[in-house]
């Protein structure tokens, strides 16, 4: 009888939790196969809220695994996208600068490759349309692609992406919101990017907002980033909180829960 308790009592306590761990989940991009990371929110919710990651230029690597389980723990369906795609990893910073360059190039085949982890996270469970992208350095450069392209999301937040577009393409509606968290000190994003960038908003009368990190340069969210600001990419503790908190607000703001 006291175990028959003990049982009830833990079904009740429990029963609005899942156990969550990333799985892994192969997709396709046309013929070129994908490895990309699902994880289930570990809180129950009729809405089923998603969110899209797109990782950094190395691809899915530890600091996009936290933040996607982190996520998890506090009710989110996440999918950590691969851009590369199997046999195209690269092996160091060089090759990722090549790789992501190619897709900054030719933004109508990343936001394909975007909208291909999107469709992964709808069919792992997520609300079509209760979906917000996040990306990090080049994924930060990717949720403005989704934004630029329409992909069906209802905000997408940018921590120390690239900001700018090829000048010659015409402005396009953006009707989702838009984060950016940004380094106040981050050497790879010019004032003129910049600039244009904030111009692009408002020609697109979006719904945006831009907070800038004091003492905060490239990687500012990624503590295998080292510490020396003077490398241009480096971890800061307090930027990487207060991102994750003002990414909380819009994720609040944004999604149904």
């Amino acid at each position: 009888m006291k175990n028959s308790i003990l049982f009830l009592f833990a079904t009740v306590l429990f029963s609005n939790t899942i156990n969550a761990q990333l799985k892994a989940v192969k997709y396709a991009d046309g013929e070129q196969q994908l490895n990309g990371l699902f994880i289930k929110s570990a809180k129950k919710s009729s809405q089923n809220p998603g969110i899209l990651l797109l990782p950094a230029w190395l691809g899915i690597d530890k600091a996009s695994k936290e933040i996607a389980e982190n996520l998890s723990k506090l009710g989110y369906n996440v999918f950590i996208a691969d851009i590369y795609g199997e046999g195209n990893y690269p092996k160091n910073t060089s090759e990722a600068g090549k790789q992501a360059g190619y897709y900054k190039k030719n933004f109508e085949a990343y936001q394909k490759r975007i909208n291909a982890a999107l469709q992964e996270l709808i069919k792992s469970g997520a609300n079509a349309d209760n979906i917000v992208a996040i990306g990090y350095c080049f994924g930060g450069t990717g949720v403005l692609e989704a934004a630029r392209g329409q992909l069906n999301v209802k905000g997408v937040a940018s921590f120390h992406g690239g900001l700018g577009k090829d000048a010659s393409r015409a402005a396009t509606p953006i009707t989702t919101k838009v984060l950016i968290c940004h380094g106040a000190d981050d050497p790879f994003v010019s004032k003129e990017e910049i600039t244009a960038f904030q111009q692009e908003m408002r020609d697109t009368k979006a719904d945006w907002q831009m907070i800038y990190y004091a003492n905060s340069v490239h990687s500012f969210t990624n503590p295998e980033a080292g510490n020396d600001n003077s490398k241009g990419a480096a971890y800061n503790p307090v930027a990487a909180k207060r991102s994750f908190d003002h990414l909380l607000l819009f994720l609040n703001e944004v999604l149904k829960k």
